[in-house]
């Protein structure tokens, strides 16, 4: 198993779904974390902090809008004094809000632009200096099969953050990678996540079931696919793997409507 000892690491939307099962995966291979999670989220972050305390490894809980560079700064800067270090950073904080075209108006689309893109390089400009100068760093984004291999209809300013973070991985790669440090990018499919459950702004429960079928491996994701995922490229073992898009669909985006 790939492992994490004496490395740190920032998630955020830590407080459920993808982020949380992040965090729960990378105490257990060894890492602290710290959770930073979105005050108004309905879901309680607790949990995951008592997961990764019963882990054995330190958790870091702090409130942050990422649309806010002071709030992501502070969180970076608490890191390093109350963690140390800061090695690994999770960008998967993320909202999706359905709305049809005629209908979306400049501030739905910024506020979309905001958190799931502007949020990442926020978290990201923070934690580059630091890992240039232990000359190790492993940044990885949640970006979407929508927007990079498929289309999600009255979801267009998410399709656009998420295809946005592609280029901003690669060039993240690149730009850093002298600096021992990876980027890559991860587009979940549909996973079984309170996102994709919410019936309002996505599939909803029933529309999550019937995607089950239409995907190869007969089922759609859990958060734990993603997790384990993240771990491998937050690991020493993944230093050759940069600048990458990762599809994890479980080939759904390769089977057209069959």
């Amino acid at each position: 198993m790939f492992r994490l000892e004496n490395r740190v690491a920032v998630v955020t939307g830590a407080a459920s779904g993808i982020g949380a099962a992040t965090a729960r995966v990378f105490a257990e291979a060894g890492a602290d974390v710290a959770l930073a999670w979105f005050p108004g989220d309905p879901h309680d972050v607790e949990p995951v902090r008592r997961a990764v305390e019963a882990a054995g490894r330190k958790a870091l809980v702090v409130e942050v809008d990422v649309r806010r560079t002071d709030q992501v700064d502070a969180l970076v800067a608490r890191c390093m004094e109350e963690l140390g270090r800061v090695d690994i950073a999770v960008a998967n904080a993320g909202i999706a809000r359905k709305v049809p075209l005629a209908e979306l108006d400049d501030d739905a689309w910024n506020l979309t632009l905001d958190v799931d893109l502007n949020g990442a390089w926020r978290l990201f400009r923070a934690t580059l200096p630091h890992m240039q100068r232990e000359h190790y760093g492993r940044l990885i984004a949640t970006s979407s099969v929508a927007g990079t291999v498929a289309a999600w209809p009255e979801h267009p300013h998410y399709a656009a953050a998420k295809a946005g973070l592609v280029g901003l991985m690669q060039n993240l790669a690149v730009e850093f990678g002298p600096d021992g440090i990876t980027a890559n990018a991860v587009a979940p499919g549909v996973i079984e996540t309170p996102q994709a459950l919410d019936p309002v702004n996505s599939l909803g429960p029933e529309g999550v079931a019937a995607v089950a079928p239409l995907v190869p491996v007969r089922r759609v994701g859990v958060a734990e696919d993603i997790a384990y995922l993240y771990l491998y490229l937050a690991s020493e073992q993944a230093g050759y793997v940069s600048g990458q898009l990762i599809v994890a669909d479980g080939a759904r985006s390769l089977a057209g409507l069959t």
